[in-house]
């Protein structure tokens, strides 16, 4: 028997900021880890701080989390106990995002959450649909809709008896990673335009494919 951690992490950023806001509810990010130190976080998400739209599945440290004047962040902790059949698949789950060159952020999705409960684009996840899917994968839990429907808040509500930790998590030395990458409004703007130039084409282009199959 394995553990699969899921971790709710109330994100510093600006984007973070503006969903508590919204919302009232203080986790804006979501991951999981294979490692009780709580050292390595797997995730759909930025992969550098100031440029969220060059954005992917990506391994994830404490000091993305809690960087400059803070120290640490605050998470909530999720532990479900896993037999080593459920713990392969969701690896092998991992690895085929990682090794799928194909894949994109699933940014529509993400933005359109609280309105429409998101959609679907293939090759496409954000943080909230991958970790449904770890979740789903671990067979701890049994998802009433398509696991790329599930909210942050969503996923906290299916897990309560899993519950190991909720407080802060000091944060590690950082090493130099890239991730801090200073801001250039070039390369931020020229992401933007090309995650969503292509995740219109491939939306667009997949249902056009879907009704010509049913006709």
């Amino acid at each position: 028997m394995k553990k699969l951690y899921i971790v709710l992490i109330k994100a510093h950023t600006g984007l973070g900021s503006a969903a508590r806001r919204i919302t009232g509810y203080p986790y804006t990010h979501i991951a999981v880890s294979l490692d009780r130190s709580m050292t390595d976080f797997i995730s759909f998400s930025r992969k550098y701080h100031y440029f969220p739209f060059e954005a992917g599945i990506t391994h994830e440290y404490r000091h993305y989390y809690a960087f400059g004047r803070h120290r640490s962040f605050r998470a909530k902790i999720f532990g479900l106990p896993v037999s080593d059949e459920s713990f392969r698949a969701v690896k092998d789950y991992i690895r085929s995002c990682e090794n799928d060159g194909d894949m994109l952020f699933n940014l529509f999705s993400m933005a359109t959450m609280p309105l429409i409960g998101g959609f679907r684009i293939p090759h496409a996840d954000n943080c909230m649909s991958f970790t449904a899917r770890c979740a789903e994968l671990s067979g701890c839990v049994s998802l009433s809709r398509p696991y790329w429907r599930y909210s942050i808040k969503d996923i906290d509500g299916l897990l309560p008896e899993y519950l190991l930790f909720e407080g802060s998590i000091k944060r590690t030395e950082a090493p130099d990673d890239g991730y801090m990458t200073p801001f250039e409004p070039v390369r931020y703007f020229r992401g933007m335009a090309g995650l969503l130039l292509r995740l219109t084409y491939r939306l667009v282009f997949w249902k056009c494919g879907r009704q010509a199959e049913k006709h």
